[in-house]
């Protein structure tokens, strides 16, 4: 039987539907998992997303996109094929994708986490005989604390920097990272305040009904803010900008899962980090494959090979999915990486 879903020169493409899973190109047809850019190009004819999603992946492709939305749980048929998709529990509206046709089941799972989010549905998983997973965090090193202890550390660091007369500014990914840091802080430290690209996903957040602290913009004129007392969250590019001057002292703190890396605190773009990511761990990357009971697993967007290796040893028909997203980071190399990231906000991979 023909594989549903082939590698093509513009994404991965089921050929009994005739749709594509977050293409890579322009096509006429795609489903979306969620609404990073490495997942959603502008362009295409028609895209098919989680209905939580709807807001947010029109605020990143545009008001023009023909978007169509299904609820989780919800059977959708597309030329035979039957559709079903379930929450990631990556960011908000984010979606694994089930299909099914002639008695053969896939899921496609995008980039997901099992760790609790205030902001977006809890991952839920999808039996399959094939599953395609992401491993962005695919070795075993990478083991995330708990939430919450993060989030008091965060509190904390932000009073001690009150204290001392500084600004604290949080480096977190404009969508998904900073909604979910914004609902995780405590606001009655004192005021919290975003960058222009997170404040434009504050307000799809909130325009699809997730509950957010007060969060100030920062006026075109401003001058001085926050008054050393504000939580800032920015993207990465403002390391170094002179932007971050409207906010007097300041301590700057990186928030992402390569935090868990010594090598990753040897830059000179911040001075503090914190663990904290959206995707699994690799504990949680075994879970979710377990859970989906399938046989034959495909490996994409990331540690693709080691964990294809892994996956083989425990019996397991694995092997790295060959997409533009194929390959690992080595470890060696999270400096250089979040230096990057400083510069740019192209990637999500966090």
């Amino acid at each position: 039987m023909k594989d549903l879903l082939e590698v093509t020169p513009a994404g991965m493409y089921c050929a009994q539907g005739d749709f594509y899973i977050d293409p890579w190109k322009s096509v006429p047809r795609a489903i979306i998992t969620h609404a990073h850019a490495d997942h959603a190009r502008p362009g295409c004819d028609r895209y098919l997303c989680a209905s939580p999603g709807k807001i947010v992946l029109r605020t990143r492709i545009g008001r023009a996109a023909s978007i169509d939305t299904v609820r989780y749980g919800e059977t959708l048929w597309i030329n035979g094929v039957k559709i079903v998709l379930a929450p990631a529990g990556h960011i908000l509206g984010s979606a694994q994708v089930g299909l099914e046709h002639q008695g053969m089941r896939w899921v496609v799972t995008g980039d997901y986490k099992i760790q609790t989010d205030p902001t977006c549905a809890a991952f839920e998983p999808l039996e399959a005989d094939v599953l395609v997973t992401e491993s962005t965090f695919g070795l075993p090193i990478y083991r995330w604390p708990d939430p919450e202890k993060i989030a008091a550390e965060i509190n904390q660091w932000w009073r001690d920097n009150q204290a001392a007369g500084r600004s604290s500014v949080l480096l977190a990914y404009a969508l998904g990272k900073a909604q979910r840091l914004a609902a995780m802080i405590d606001p009655t430290i004192g005021p919290i305040v975003a960058h222009g690209s997170v404040m434009k996903m504050v307000r799809a957040y909130r325009d699809s009904g997730v509950r957010l602290p007060p969060i100030d913009g920062v006026p075109p004129q401003a001058r001085k803010v926050g008054g050393g007392r504000a939580l800032v969250i920015a993207p990465p590019s403002v390391a170094g900008h002179r932007w971050l001057k409207l906010f007097g002292k300041t301590s700057l703190a990186m928030v992402s899962g390569w935090m868990l890396l010594p090598a990753a605190h040897h830059n000179r773009v911040f001075e503090r980090g914190f663990v904290l990511s959206d995707h699994a761990d690799f504990p949680g990357l075994l879970s979710a494959i377990e859970a989906s009971r399938a046989k034959r697993v495909l490996v994409t967007h990331g540690t693709t090979e080691s964990l294809a290796k892994l996956l083989r040893e425990r019996g397991l028909d694995a092997m790295s999915l060959h997409t533009p997203f194929t390959g690992a980071l080595p470890p060696d190399q999270s400096a250089d990486l979040l230096e990057k990231l400083a510069g740019s906000d192209a990637t999500q991979a966090e």
